[in-house]
């Protein structure tokens, strides 16, 4: 019998709008072996999902997604897999990116309300959005708030007249800070979305490349945010530079056509991924006894 998994998913705990026990649920629901919960520079929701997991018979794999910029490309998302979510001074450094990820969400507020008050509609209030968030507030919670109070009809249109022309830009991880990062904690390194770096083939060949000689393990081939001529040619670069090809639906419980496990009706990651990775994972920590 098939299993499958999905290997990219958010929580509360960044911009996502399900708690991490009901994302497990979900998964269990789903008939899926494994789920990675790979929050926006947070690992705050890993232990409740751990502890879900165990008791529904979910594999959760810890995770994070950062924000990382690269040769002058920015919002570039680095998924690290297998992370020691417990460290210490990951986690004062995650504090700080969250910290700072407050005061954009405040920021963007501001913005948004002037613009609300010049079409003579009033205000959202801070404490409105930071009550729909469990860890740092996120954007969709500041679209969620825009529907519930009436001035936007759905998430998009949320985010085409208010959160998109009133954003204010994050900070990121530099690449190979990022990637040494994610080694340090005995994670799997892996590129989110490829596509959404560049949808030009020979730049982004080129940004792969590059990524592989700086210890990139991975890409993830399957995603929501390309074709199927698409995935064939990651999964054909993934060959040819030697990296671990993953996937996974980017569910965050706002959109009304990606389901965790299925993406948008065609995606289906097998469990066959995830023992890639904790194969990288072995193969890592191999080098690393033996230098």
């Amino acid at each position: 019998m098939a299993r499958y998994t999905d290997l990219h998913v958010h929580s509360v705990h960044s911009d996502g709008v399900h708690t991490p026990a009901a994302l497990v649920a979900m998964a269990a629901e789903k008939g899926l072996q494994a789920i990675a919960l790979a929050d926006h520079d947070s690992v705050a929701g890993i232990d409740e999902a751990l502890a879900a997991g165990a008791r529904l018979g979910v594999e959760v794999i810890p995770a994070i997604e950062l924000s990382v910029e690269f040769r002058g490309y920015h919002d570039v998302h680095l998924l690290g897999y297998f992370i020691d979510h417990l460290d210490a001074a990951f986690q004062e450094k995650l504090a700080l990116f969250r910290a700072r990820r407050d005061e954009r969400g405040r920021a963007i507020i501001t913005r948004i309300n002037a613009r609300l008050n010049q079409e003579g509609k009033g205000e959202i209030s801070y404490e409105e959005v930071q009550a729909l968030a469990a860890g740092a507030l996120g954007r969709p919670h500041i679209a969620q708030v825009l529907i519930a109070r009436g001035f936007a009809r759905n998430v998009q249109d949320a985010f085409d007249r208010y959160v998109v022309p009133c954003n204010v830009p994050k900070r990121y991880f530099p690449m190979a800070e990022a990637l040494a990062e994610i080694r340090r904690l005995h994670g799997v390194s892996v590129l989110a979305h490829p596509l959404t770096v560049t949808d030009n083939r020979v730049a982004l060949k080129g940004v792969v490349t590059e990524l592989a000689t700086m210890g990139l393990d991975g890409i993830e081939v399957f995603n929501n945010m390309c074709y199927k001529d698409d995935m064939i040619f990651l999964e054909s670069l993934a060959f040819r530079l030697g990296l671990v090809k993953t996937g996974g639906s980017d569910f965050h419980g706002i959109e009304d056509d990606v389901e965790m496990g299925s993406g948008r009706g065609a995606l289906a990651v097998a469990y066959h991924w995830v023992e890639e990775l904790k194969l990288r994972r072995a193969q890592r920590e191999e080098q690393s006894a033996n230098p």
